[in-house]
């Protein structure tokens, strides 16, 4: 009798710290993220990761650590607080805080560090990219199917590679529906700050609707904001960019480019909670599911059959590798090969 009941405690207690260390090792990761400038409500490319984060934290009810990004000096420190303060697996987000994670992760060779839009090689920095112009391209079909005045326009936000390189993807899909139409095109500035000015992206596209477009494919941030209130204003169409904006003007919104920047987020902090995290670089496009476009209730009227159908067989035959789509990066001096 003693033997089992010796047993029986000994059943109980190799039980409870089963469970004990169960819970510690789902709670052993501590995940942080550093949002770039424009805030995480921005309603695009933010707004995209902050939704990854919170699918995290809803399904694994582990809490993480944040910070919003409001002038240039603040990335470095943002990412070296996270550090200090027990972060496992910090995720910065944007190509901005590039030169941040290059200085911070190796004064922390622990700590896990996610860059999405931008690479570091460095054995614990994992760098996810995005194919853009994959996804540029199937919203390109769809602007050259509705557009009424073969005039269509693109509202990029900051001059640089990266967001030419959505450009670049629209007007190789626009001119594969139809090579006549004329696409008018302006980047919003040279800095960040092009990214959070819905004032001038409004400016912008009343221009190019007052010359003439009637879509305009906007990949700007929270500039974008301003381009969908013009396309209100003057009846006309409007394509957003990173999270899906259908919602925000509906009847307005042609459609919106996705880059599942949530994916990466919830993917860095899942990975690492699990063990199974790798530094690297890994590239998403349509094959992996990291861009696309939107069609929900919102847009649902905007989209005939045949429009559907044709924008997803041109999705089906990138993935195939049927139909290739030029990243401008790739080539020399980054010029769009299609004009």
């Amino acid at each position: 009798m003693i033997t089992k009941a010796i047993d029986r405690r000994t059943v109980v207690t190799a039980l409870a710290l089963s469970l004990s260390i169960g819970t510690a090792h789902a709670q052993d990761v501590a995940p942080a993220i550093v949002f770039d400038m424009g805030g995480k409500f921005d309603k695009s490319f933010n707004e995209a990761a902050y939704t990854g984060a919170e699918r995290f934290k809803r399904e694994t009810n582990v809490q993480y650590r944040e910070f919003e990004i409001t002038n240039e000096g603040q990335r470095e420190q943002a990412l070296r607080n996270m550090a200090r303060r027990g972060a496992t697996v910090v995720v910065a987000v944007g190509f901005s805080q590039r030169s941040a994670v290059e200085r911070v992760a190796p004064e922390f060779p622990q700590v896990k560090f996610s860059l999405i839009d931008s690479v570091v090689d460095m054995p614990n920095v994992q760098s996810t990219l995005f194919r853009e112009h994959e996804g540029s391209f199937l919203v390109g079909v769809a602007a050259a199917l509705a557009t009424k005045s073969n005039r269509v326009g693109f509202v990029g936000g900051m001059d640089i590679p990266l967001i030419r390189s959505f450009g670049c993807g629209f007007v190789q899909g626009v001119r594969s529906v139809n090579p006549q139409i004329e696409i008018v095109q302006n980047m919003t500035g040279t800095t960040p700050a092009a990214f959070r000015d819905p004032t001038r992206g409004g400016e912008l596209a009343r221009s190019q609707f007052d010359r003439g477009a009637d879509v305009i494919y906007a990949a700007a941030g929270a500039t974008g904001l301003g381009v969908m209130q013009a396309a209100r204003d003057a009846g006309r169409f409007a394509i957003g960019v990173d999270s899906n904006q259908n919602h925000l003007h509906p009847g307005v919104v042609l459609t919106s480019m996705l880059k599942r920047v949530d994916v990466a987020v919830y993917n860095a902090f899942k990975t690492a909670q699990d063990n199974t995290w790798r530094a690297g670089t890994t590239v998403l496009g349509l094959k992996e599911d990291g861009v696309g476009w939107a069609l929900d209730e919102h847009n649902r009227r905007l989209i005939t059959a045949d429009m559907e159908t044709r924008i997803n067989t041109a999705r089906d035959q990138i993935i195939a590798g049927s139909l290739q789509v030029v990243d401008s990066r790739t080539l020399d001096g980054g010029n769009c090969p299609v004009r």
